[in-house]
């Protein structure tokens, strides 16, 4: 039997675009939900440790090329770390399972907590049997940990057909041995494709020993664990590791990336999880621009000032970024992803998420619960009771303390041991009567020195506090059994968590679950996860060894009725809190943000076929185009963006058609048009937002704001230098009509308060008793005249030019705009841009599918690709009749990187109307689809905008075009 497979639509492509290096945003379109979308749920691992039962005693030799198991070596004499890690082999298994049995019968359960040999807990103990799930070939055993996720993940599956996606990690055969990927064959590999589909849609992906290793001990726990969890790097390298970490990390997120476009159909949710796959959003969303993804990190986020040290820092943002929402523990995770995405990246964002490419990447915090009712059938099985009555008498008359972690740097136990410590000699009348229980479960990467730390202080502490009748301190590295661990919980007094830094701390809930009858306050560390949701623990500094003995003293002297109080806060967040609560509020979230309607209506891409056919049919043709943002890309200094020698060709290629006037609109002064692009015969400027005017072919500037006051500058000087000596990386730009703040350069939220600060202060100060404007624009405020802009410009020209057949402006040719100038222009040009774009581009599908309606996984009416129908132009008072749609009467649409100051009422009326004008118009915006604009077509850099600006085999007399790298497209300044 094989998997089914259902390949991605055609339709999800990006019809003909590049591949997005992930130095740059991918493009969202809008997002495409069926009625019951699947869920294609991915982690790192399947929830299943498979193991590959040798048949060579009945059958054909094993694949490791020789006789004895598949895994293990011909020798017998075969090294541990050939093992999979805390791995009992099936033998023993049966061995151990036969001999308890025996022992029940005889004694009882084993009840000594030191005493646990084999089994099960990381993240939660309870596995299920190690034989429930043998098929064939192919042993199925629950992977220990991640319980959480794993409940809350299976939870859905009440709601949503589910499909689970992840690498099938470490095979192992009957003995416990390793299998090494090489020793598969395609036989092995699909046997196990197939029993996983029919267990629980489990997909898995094979990878090369080499690049598993390299993607996650390599970069996942050597680069981003550490960083993640505060720890910087001690060690300088060539890079030639980090970059081979970097490579397989990248590799290993493709094979992910192209496992889920082997399962999505139109309509899916698509689930990623944590910091192994973060750069599969981006890759995603490269080929399923409207597919619904989301992404929950279950590590914690460090601050920007960590962050920002990590090389590949831009990469990994942008990677995450293509998700449409993303989800973290707590509200503090959220705020420094939020803030790097700002400082390190530049972004714009809010509270609620960042703006990426036009549409809003949501980030909010779902912190993750426990399975309350599995904790609660387990800490009630039959072996936990004998378990509890073994510890009590093992420890009569001792006030018990538990703590359990695994052993990393970030747990804290060294802190917890140490405060221990204290807690003994601040209060001696404590000793030998309190008790810790620290359990340290083997992680996953050995450390040796951490572990030796461990060994030495307990030695010290039994040393110094103890004697022969009592020993202060009981560690047991090991992993312990289910039921011992929840018989801990529930004889303890007190629940100890000292993490440094954690992501969600599921040992604090389940410890909640199990006071129910002794009802032992939990002292936590306020750097976990769960901090922010346990509001009735006692929390601590790690760090204050002090302050943690003295609430540990102040624990054990709690009333009943406050432990009482505070048990009931706790144990209600964690029974309404569950990981159930947590799978359906992200998803439904994902849902209701991808389906607000607050995504912009996509603009298609420019089709140069119908725009180079009325290009050659027009007689006369009137060009406009912006400088900055549309000629050449954003820099962060105005200096910076000089034009490049190709585009100076196209230009000049232009103004030498004699049907063609071509003009360059811009915010910039004067001497910079003239320096840059001066020397183009017959080309049109128009300088300063509209301020200034030179005729093509013509020599002399004509001042359209001679007749205006200038004596406001002397007061906006005054303020702007105000807050540029209060904002470092801020500086002024003096212009003949008009003066601009740049604070691009400065920090990116403290710029932006000093921008609304300015900003009041103009407006209370200079706005109330003079005739100018404030602009605010991308990382700048403006201050001009209230007549100028370049909007009046535009109109000055329509008249001067009533007969011109073909019109085309590029981006923010038209600046600003308001309801005024929607009105005035949009009711004109409706009808010819409705015909245009229906006769061009297909109907897009809706934001909702309805599963009867689809075909092939495609949208109703979609064959092969998606084009996008330009929007309608908005009109104001009355709707435009579609049937009187001609292509003759095309116009043009102003762009939308506009402010509502830059036409007023008086402004428009100034130049008279536009109405005469009966041509075919193009509005051509420089960016992304989702770009808020008003224009009916874009293309996405100003490479793509100078090859559509004259026709192919015009273009191809010109000069040969190099490739722009790592443009922003933006608005102009």
């Amino acid at each position: 039997m094989s998997v089914p497979v259902s390949p991605a639509p055609s339709s999800t492509t990006i019809n003909g675009s590049r591949a997005v290096p992930l130095t740059e945003l991918a493009e969202t379109s809008q997002i495409v939900l069926s009625d019951k979308p699947r869920l294609i749920n991915v982690t790192h691992q399947i929830p299943y440790a498979c193991t590959l039962i040798d048949r060579t005693a009945h059958a054909s030799p094993s694949i490791n090329g020789g006789s004895g198991a598949i895994g293990s070596p011909s020798s017998s004499g075969s090294p541990p770390a050939n093992r999979r890690a805390s791995y009992i082999s099936l033998r023993q298994q049966h061995q151990a399972a036969a001999a308890a049995a025996a022992k029940n019968q005889a004694t009882g359960p084993r009840t000594d907590p030191s005493s646990s040999s084999t089994t099960t807990s990381t993240g939660s103990p309870a596995q299920p049997s190690p034989f429930a799930h043998e098929d064939g070939d192919v042993l199925m055993e629950g992977r220990r940990g991640h319980s959480a996720l794993y409940s809350g993940i299976m939870s859905l599956r009440k709601d949503l057909e589910t499909i689970q996606i992840g690498w099938v990690g470490e095979l192992a055969d009957q003995d416990g041995y390793i299998v090494p990927s090489k020793n598969l064959n395609e036989s092995h590999k699909q046997a196990m494709k197939e029993k996983l589909w029919q267990k629980d849609k489990v997909v898995p992906i094979f990878l090369d020993d080499s690049r598993a290793a390299g993607h996650y001990e390599g970069y996942c726990k050597s680069v981003l664990w550490p960083l993640f969890h505060y720890i910087l790097w001690d060690e300088a390298t060539d890079g030639r590791i980090e970059k081979k970490s970097w490579d397989d990390y990248v590799f290993v997120n493709q094979q992910f990336a192209d496992a889920i476009l082997e399962q999505y159909q139109t309509g899916d949710i698509v689930w990623i999880h944590d910091y192994h796959l973060l750069l599969v959003p981006h890759m995603l969303r490269q080929k399923l621009p409207g597919a619904a993804i989301g992404v929950f990190i279950h590590a914690p986020f460090p601050s920007s000032e960590i962050f920002r040290c990590l090389p590949k820092r831009v990469e990994i943002l942008n990677g995450l970024l293509g998700a449409n929402q993303i989800g973290f523990q707590t509200y503090s995770y959220a705020r420094h992803f939020i803030s790097c995405c700002t400082r390190v990246n530049g972004y714009e964002s809010t509270p609620r998420g960042v703006d990426a490419m036009g549409s809003t990447v949501w980030v909010g915090t779902f912190p993750i619960g426990i399975d309350a009712e599995r904790v609660e059938r387990q800490r009630k099985a039959p072996g936990v009771l004998p378990k509890m009555d073994a510890i009590r008498k093992t420890y009569k008359g001792k006030r018990i303390i538990v703590g359990r972690d695994k052993l990393d740097l970030v747990k804290g136990v060294l802190q917890k041991l140490q405060a221990y410590e204290k807690f003994l000699n601040d209060y001696p009348e404590m000793q030998g009567e309190v008790v810790l229980i620290q359990v340290t479960s083997p992680p996953l990467v050995e450390n040796p020195k951490l572990e030796a730390k461990i060994a030495e202080l307990v030695a010290h502490i039994n040393g110094t506090y103890g004697s022969l009748n009592f020993t202060p301190v009981h560690h047991y590295h090991q992993h312990i059994d289910r039921d011992e661990y929840y018989a801990l919980l529930s004889v303890a007094d007190i629940g100890l968590i000292t993490s440094v830094r954690d992501g969600m701390n599921t040992t604090s809930l389940e410890y909640i679950m199990c006071q129910q009858e002794n009802h032992g306050p939990l002292i936590l560390s306020e750097f976990t996860g769960t901090a922010g949701s346990l509001s009735g623990a006692m929390m601590v500094n790690p760090w204050d060894y002090q302050g943690v003995a003295k609430v540990i003293y102040d624990a054990l002297n709690l009333s009943e009725a406050d432990k009482l109080l505070r048990h009931n806060q706790l144990h209600k967040h964690v029974l309404s809190h569950t990981a159930q609560y947590w799978a359906k509020n992200f998803i439904a979230e994902l849902i209701l943000n991808v389906g607000t309607g607050e995504q912009s209506t996509p603009t298609p891409y420019l089709d140069l076929n119908v725009i180079t056919d009325q290009y050659h049919k027009a007689k006369k043709r009137l060009l406009m185009f912006d400088y900055d943002g549309t000629l050449t890309p954003i820099r962060k200094t105005p200096g910076a963006a000089v034009p490049q020698e190709h585009m100076l060709k196209a230009l000049s290629a232009l103004c030498a058609d004699p049907k063609n006037i071509v003009w360059v609109i811009s915010g910039r002064d004067q001497k910079v048009l003239e320096d840059w692009l001066g020397n183009i015969p017959n080309l049109g400027f128009s300088a300063e937002h509209g301020s200034f005017m030179r005729q093509p072919g013509g020599q002399k500037w004509v001042n359209l704001t001679e007749s205006l006051d200038m004596g406001w500058k002397n007061d906006v000087i005054e303020i702007f230098t105000y807050y540029t000596e209060r904002t470092q990386g801020s500086f002024i730009e003096h212009k003949r009509s008009s003066l601009t703040w740049h604070y691009r350069m400065a920090d990116p939220e403290f710029g932006a308060f000093q921008a609304k600060e300015c900003q009041n202060h103009l407006e209370n100060a200079v706005l109330s008793k003079l005739p100018v404007e404030i602009l605010v624009g991308k990382k700048n405020l403006e201050v001009r005249p209230t007549i100028v802009n370049k909007g009046e410009i535009v109109k000055r020209l329509l008249n001067q030019h009533p007969d011109v057949e073909f019109v085309m402006n590029s981006n923010a040719v038209v600046e600003p705009y308001n309801d005024e100038l929607v009105a005035e222009t949009a009711e004109k040009i409706a009808a010819a841009t409705l015909a245009h774009s229906r006769e061009h581009s297909p109907m897009m599908p809706h934001l909702h599918l309805s599963s009867s309606h689809m075909t092939n996984g495609l949208a109703p009416g979609v064959q092969d690709s998606t084009h996008l129908m330009p929007p309608h132009p908005v009109t104001s008072g009355s709707a435009v009749p579609e049937t009187t749609a001609t292509s003759s009467s095309s116009s043009v649409v102003p762009s939308a990187s506009l402010s509502t100051s830059d036409l007023s009422r008086s402004s428009i009326s100034s130049q008279g109307s536009v109405g005469s004008y009966n041509g075919e118009r193009f509005s051509i915006t420089i960016g992304h689809a989702l770009k808020k604009t008003l224009a009916n077509w874009h293309v996405t850099s100003p490479e793509e905008l100078i090859r559509a600006e004259i026709p192919y085999e015009i273009f191809e007399r010109v000069a040969e075009i190099k490739p722009l790298g790592g443009i922003m497209a933006h608005s102009g300044t």
